[in-house]
């Protein structure tokens, strides 16, 4: 889970003007750390069946809100793939 303060320090580097804390940039950009995170803790983990269901539905999320972005607006789409290294 993040502290504030990572959670502050994403929604300030993708935020697209001061007041943003919910714009598509700012929520797959979270979605993305907490999915890491998810990932590493599994990876010790493996028999941790509720927290790989969470992650799913995380992947899930993150991959909604990526398509939306990428039919509203193409060119953020790109840049914030190619920031958080997603395929």
């Amino acid at each position: 889970m993040l502290t504030t303060e990572e959670k502050a320090k994403l929604i300030e580097k993708y935020q697209l003007h001061n007041e943003d804390t919910g714009s598509p940039a700012v929520q797959i950009a979270l979605l993305s750390e907490e999915i890491s995170r998810l990932q590493t803790h599994l990876k010790r983990h493996s028999g941790d069946v509720s927290s790989k269901r969470g992650l799913l539905k995380m992947v899930s999320k993150r991959r909604k809100f990526l398509n939306y972005l990428r039919e509203t607006n193409a060119s953020q789409y790109a840049r914030i793939v190619k920031n958080l290294g997603l395929k």
